[in-house]
Order: C-alpha cells, then sequence, then structure tokens
C-alpha cells in the first residue's frame, strides 16, 4: 500500500525534493528521448494515483501554507504562464511557461495560449535536439562521461554501504537490475525513476511531453521551429553539481518509492493553477532547514535556474526581434528577479501578463 506524504515530515533529504523538481521541471523534455530509446513499455496506462499536499497542508499546516503564499506574493511575475513581449519595430511575440509531462491536463493549451500558439509564424522550445533520435543519439556517443562512468567507478562504488541492499531491491521493484545500471551517472538513473507510473507508460507508449507536442504542431502547421539551447547544455549542466548530491538523490528518491507521485501531482496542481511563484517557496518549506540544505539548493538553483535564465533570454533576442514568435520554456524560468520575464525588460522589451 502507497504511503502518504505528509508535507510536515521532515525525513526526506534536500536532495530527494531538488532531483525530483530537476526532473521533473527541467530536464524531462530531453530526457523524454531517452526513456523511449530503453525500450521499457506498459501494456496499458496505469492510474495516476498522487495527491495534492498544497490542499493537504491546509488542514494539517495551514500556518506553513500561509507562508508559502505570503512568500509567492512578493514574488515578481509570480502568476501567469502567457506573457506578451514588445518592441518597437517588430510585431509582438508571446513567451508561454511549458511543464515537460505528457500529462492531459498539461498537454492541452489554455485558450489564451493556444490563440497565441495559432497567431505565430515561428515557435522556439528549450532544444530542439530531441526532435531528432540520430541526433540525440549521436550527442550520447560523442560525450558519454556525462550520462555514464567511462573510468572504473560504478554506482555502487559510490553507494554507502547501509543503502547498497536498498538500492538493488528498490530497482528490482521496478523491472532494473542493478548490473544492467552499473555505469550509470546516478542523476540519469534518478531521472529515469522519477516518474509515476501512468507517466513513464504514457511515455514509453511515445506520447510526447507538452514541448514536444507544440513542436509537432509547429512543423504541421508550417511554423519555423528554433531552439535556445542544446541537449549536450543541458547535460552539461545537470552533470554538473556535485556527485554525492546526485547519489544521496538517487537513494532518497528510491526510498520514497510510489511518494514521487504526491510530489508531481503537486507540481501539476500548482502549474494548472499559472501560480509559479509558488514553486520555490513550496519546497523551501518542505525542504530540510539545515546548512546542507541551504548549500544544495542555492547550487542547485544557480546551476539549473539562473545561469539557464540568462542564456535563454540572450537566445530569445533574434525571434523578438523579428516578431511573432511563441517561445515555450519551462514555467519556473519566468518568475523572479532574475527569471527570464526580467531579464528581457532589462533588455529593452515591455512584457506583460497576457492570460
Amino acid at each position: 500500500m502507497k504511503k502518504p506524504v505528509a508535507i510536515a515530515d521532515r525525513a526526506a533529504s534536500v536532495s530527494l525534493w531538488l532531483v525530483a523538481l530537476a526532473n521533473i521541471l527541467f530536464l524531462l523534455a530531453f530526457l523524454a528521448t531517452l526513456l523511449a530509446l530503453s525500450g521499457r513499455a506498459e501494456a496499458a496506462t496505469p492510474v495516476c494515483s498522487g495527491k495534492n499536499l498544497i490542499e493537504e497542508m491546509a488542514t494539517s499546516d495551514p500556518a506553513a501554507l500561509d507562508r508559502i503564499r505570503a512568500e509567492a506574493a512578493k514574488t515578481p511575475n509570480g502568476a501567469g504562464l502567457l506573457w506578451k513581449i514588445e518592441k518597437e519595430g517588430a510585431e509582438p511575440s508571446f513567451l508561454f511557461g511549458t511543464m515537460h509531462m505528457t500529462d492531459p491536463r498539461v498537454v492541452t493549451l489554455p485558450a489564451s495560449a493556444q490563440a497565441a500558439f495559432d497567431a505565430s509564424s515561428t515557435v522556439v522550445i528549450e532544444t530542439t535536439d530531441v526532435l531528432d533520435q540520430k541526433k540525440m543519439m549521436a550527442s550520447f556517443a560523442s560525450n558519454p562521461e556525462l550520462m555514464m562512468f567511462t573510468d572504473k567507478t560504478t554506482l555502487t562504488s559510490l553507494l554507502p554501504p547501509e543503502d547498497k541492499t536498498m538500492v538493488e531491491e528498490a530497482l528490482a521493484k521496478r523491472g532494473i537490475p542493478l548490473a544492467s545500471v552499473i555505469k550509470m551517472k546516478p542523476w540519469v538513473l534518478s531521472a529515469m525513476i522519477a516518474l509515476p507510473a501512468c507517466e513513464l507508460a504514457r511515455k514509453s507508449a511515445g506520447e510526447p511531453v507538452l514541448d514536444i507536442n507544440l513542436a509537432r504542431q509547429a512543423e504541421s502547421a508550417g511554423k519555423e521551429l528554433g531552439g535556445l539551447e542544446t541537449a549536450k547544455s543541458q547535460l552539461e549542466a545537470m552533470a554538473s553539481l556535485p556527485l554525492e548530491f546526485h547519489v544521496e538523490g538517487l537513494v532518497e528518491t528510491l526510498r520514497l518509492g510510489d511518494g514521487i507521485d504526491d510530489v508531481i501531482e503537486t507540481m501539476i496542481d500548482i502549474y494548472l493553477s499559472g501560480e509559479t511563484g509558488m514553486f520555490w517557496p513550496f519546497f523551501e518549506t518542505a525542504l530540510p532547514s539545515g546548512e546542507d540544505g541551504k548549500s544544495g539548493y542555492s547550487a542547485f538553483e544557480e546551476t539549473m535556474i539562473t545561469a539557464r535564465n540568462g542564456v535563454m533570454a540572450r537566445e530569445a533576442k533574434p525571434f523578438l526581434d523579428t516578431g511573432r514568435a511563441f517561445i515555450a520554456v519551462g514555467a519556473l524560468h519566468l518568475p523572479g528577479s532574475e527569471g527570464v520575464i526580467e531579464q528581457l525588460r532589462k533588455e529593452g522589451y515591455t512584457v506583460t501578463r497576457a492570460d
């Protein structure tokens, strides 16, 4: 039986929550191809069973929820998924926050976003590399050290002795023999397991995440298609975080088991509400408050969000200056004083909420 995860329970380590957040909000658009190539498939899509921890908090810890909402309210641009971008000399463009999942609730665009997409002449996603499996495989082959141990290191050599049996048994329950992934970097394995069974089954069946779905629709409609990053740069960002961080994340993700369903369902519900400013306050509340947690959180935020925000804003400029672009990036890149929206304003664009 699935064990409920209380938001006030601080037993889970910082790495668990951060890796879960990274996998779902940032890299799953890229890792969708990896999952599709893994050969793992389900006969039928299991029913998603996660629950919204925010709703649970309303009863179990209303004071904490009040703090989350108060912090979210102070976040610049913390509400809204669709933003209109204007600059003299170019037709308006739109910036849309995505979630890299196949969930039908996510893949279906809100009416305002659909209208902006239909009116666009160019659609831009984080990376177009995910649309070409041959190109992806070439990227894997030319940079094996980013995803696999190319020296004598193995996954088991990095695991704390007290966790080896648990990891092996937890992987076996998922149909993954430890020996088959012993040379895989822990963050790659974490990304493959930190998914509800229903999401993994949809991916294995070939259903696209929102970003890829938008790209395919754009191609079918004869629109131009562009990207802001490369698969290699995304890999390098994730792989640059300390190896100890990734090992702990793998262990804790496996230890949490089906409880990850609740984390993901909560993120989906926050996303659908458009309250993007709630993401970080929610995770800060859920995370342990020790110095180790703060250190891991800061390193993750700087590497996976702040640095990439600057890249995305810079690479978006040519598309915005041409006009009529629909730019889709992970929703967590939108809010905050260093988010993509504020970065574009600093470059002279007028950015206003459009939904």
